[in-house]
């Protein structure tokens, strides 16, 4: 079946349906990751936007479950130049086009991803349609693709309950902004008992449970959407307990202490971005999937100074607070499939709650 993305500046890409049939309007990105295409389908930042896969085939070592970030595939649609028809895996458990159908997730194959990416890159990411209609209209679909803003992305992808992963060592409270499932997991190979919160859960109710330290996650949309929660973090600022914040949860700490964020012209997305610890000089490849950053001109020297910067474009990749036991970074530590060059953070996060 054809299938057709119209982006809205009126650019059109012809290619074959994949996945689900039904139509679906979201901001379209792109990630330049070469493996962990499974990991990125079950990353909930991506909620309200369509993955383009800048890797020219997608799906050759098919579906492993056990590798998911999430429950669920959260894009609401996927991108690919082709898809694999037969994996070769001996861990594979599906294909992923039926990843894909069992997951109502739209997409489509056969494009020119390089083009296409080489537009966002130029023009800025942009809204866009998948859709199997060939009768569409361009008058009457590009002011819908136009009108389109992911919204209340937070609420959508954070959990419903509090759920407790057990372990012997510290306590560490975890809010779920769109956590991927190994944030959680790298605390507790490390011995931590970690508990996860929804993202809406009050500061009191945190802080009353003691925790040795709280992580603040990843999670999607414009992070000054949150107001509400931006409130509770300025309130756990205020403790003092040791916090860990990753991407979202790291641009939310920095609203909350009166920085300012900006919307980048493409993000960051994928698995090969270098970034420089500045106390050190040392450069690592980290894994990101973000498109705001903390604006680095609004940083209050007495209350926060860069820790980390992004080697490509120089915007801030990580920030310690003076006087604080908090320190944040805007690339992922934990990163599946990769690189793990960061994860010693999860330890430096260990060793200041021990101190603490």
């Amino acid at each position: 079946m054809n299938a057709y993305l119209i982006l809205e500046d009126g650019t059109v890409f012809e290619g074959s349906s994949i996945g689900s049939t039904r139509e679906t309007i979201s901001e379209i990105v792109f990630n330049t990751s070469m493996t962990g295409y499974l990991e990125v389908l079950t990353d909930p930042s991506y909620a309200g936007q369509a993955v383009t896969m800048t890797y020219p085939l997608i799906g050759n070592y098919g579906i492993c479950h056990k590798d998911m970030e999430s429950l669920k595939a959260w894009p609401d649609g996927y991108i690919v130049r082709e898809l694999s028809r037969v994996p070769s895996n001996f861990r594979s458990d599906d294909t992923i086009q039926n990843f894909l159908k069992d997951n109502d997730i739209p997409g489509i194959c056969g494009i020119d991803t390089r083009a296409l990416t080489k537009i966002l890159r130029e023009k800025g990411t942009m809204n866009g349609m998948i859709t199997t209609d060939e009768n569409y209209s361009l008058n009457e679909v590009i002011p819908r693709i136009k009108a389109f803003k992911a919204t209340k992305v937070v609420e959508k992808v954070t959990c419903k309950e509090k759920s407790v992963l057990c372990g012997e060592g510290k306590k560490v409270a975890l809010m779920d902004f769109g956590a991927k499932n190994n944030i959680a997991r790298s605390l507790n190979k490390r011995g931590c008992e970690v508990t996860t919160y929804p993202a809406r859960t009050s500061a009191e109710e945190i802080l009353k449970s003691n925790p040795d330290g709280i992580m603040l996650t990843n999670g999607p949309g414009d992070p000054k959407e949150c107001v509400e929660i931006i409130e509770e973090i300025k309130k756990l600022y205020n403790s003092n307990v040791p916090i860990f914040a990753i991407c979202l949860g790291h641009q939310l700490m920095a609203l909350a202490t009166g920085a300012d964020t900006h919307k980048l012209k493409y993000g960051h997305r994928g698995a090969n971005h270098p970034v420089k610890d500045l106390q050190t000089g040392r450069v690592y490849i980290s894994s990101q999937n973000h498109g705001y950053v903390v604006d680095e001109g609004t940083l209050d020297a007495n209350v926060v100074i860069p820790a980390f910067v992004n080697v490509n474009d120089k915007t801030n990749e990580g920030l310690e607070y003076i006087g604080k036991n908090i320190f944040t970074v805007q690339f992922h530590p934990e990163a599946c499939a990769g690189p793990q060059d960061t994860a010693y953070l999860f330890d430096r996060f260990i060793n200041m709650m021990e101190v603490k």
